[in-house]
């Protein structure tokens, strides 16, 4: 118990272990994940469909976290928060721009050729998680509720209060005390490592759309200087997000 007590006091570890766990719980799907998986239609549903499984553990985890740690987190109302709302709309919608033009383009092949080919996102989109895979109307419920609250809140929460709270203060002042790093304070080394970041940790499929939503996400938080408005911006997004998925079922974006 008093060990709990020291790291709940430790800033930098409320900053970093949320995002942690979640990465964690990501690689351990990877693998474990892959293996269990089993595309039969006498398997579990846990088996047919990992993620169903993963993802609401993982949810769950990293609330238990975030809770653990939550008086560190600097959450100030201003009314700059809205320049969050307008960016998160503006930055998902260059996300969502390649696969709007796959179909609008009429591709049909899943791999666009020519010039097509080296933009990222230029796909269909449709393989992914789908709570649709449930006849059952509750365990449908279920699995749509816990996935929103997974990609609106939870994920909104980790990388925001790692990537813009820790990251870049860290950057400014590694070797002293990066907490007295004003939060939003610009410089070009935060800019490209967090951006670039930012960016590798998503599928390769999504860098481009990473790297315009980070750079947008980045001026948001030099801008208002509001770790809120920046969490508010990516909670906009991945609901705008998760609303196109479901109305186009393009389960492959969230």
């Amino acid at each position: 118990m008093e060990q709990l007590k020291v790291w709940r006091e430790n800033r930098t570890y409320a900053y970093v272990a949320p995002f942690a766990v979640f990465m964690i719980f990501n690689l351990i799907y990877q693998f474990v994940g892959e293996a269990i998986l089993w595309e039969h239609d006498n398997a579990p549903w846990y088996q047919h469909w990992p993620e169903q499984l993963f993802y609401p553990i993982q949810t769950v985890v990293c609330l238990a976290v975030l809770a653990f740690f939550w008086k560190h987190y600097e959450f100030r109302w201003s009314n700059k928060v809205w320049i969050g709302v307008f960016a998160g709309f503006v930055g998902i919608a260059f996300w969502l721009l390649p696969t709007t033009l796959y179909d609008h383009l009429g591709m049909t092949s899943g791999k666009p050729d020519g010039f097509f080919a080296s933009l990222h996102g230029m796909a269909p989109r449709t393989e992914g998680f789908d709570p649709g895979v449930f006849d059952n109307p509750a365990a449908y419920w279920a699995s749509l509720i816990l996935r929103l609250f997974r990609a609106i809140v939870i994920v909104s929460l980790v990388e925001e209060i790692f990537w813009r709270g820790f990251l870049m203060r860290f950057l400014l002042d590694m070797d002293g005390n990066y907490w007295k790093v004003p939060f939003g304070k610009p410089a070009w080394i935060s800019f490209l490592i967090v951006t670039f970041a930012f960016m590798l940790a998503h599928a390769p499929i999504d860098w481009l759309g990473a790297l315009i939503y980070g750079s947008i996400a980045y001026g948001v938080t030099v801008w208002t200087r509001s770790l809120l408005a920046v969490v508010v911006m990516h909670g906009v997004a991945n609901a705008t997000m998760a609303a196109y998925a479901m109305a186009y079922g393009k389960y492959g974006l969230w």
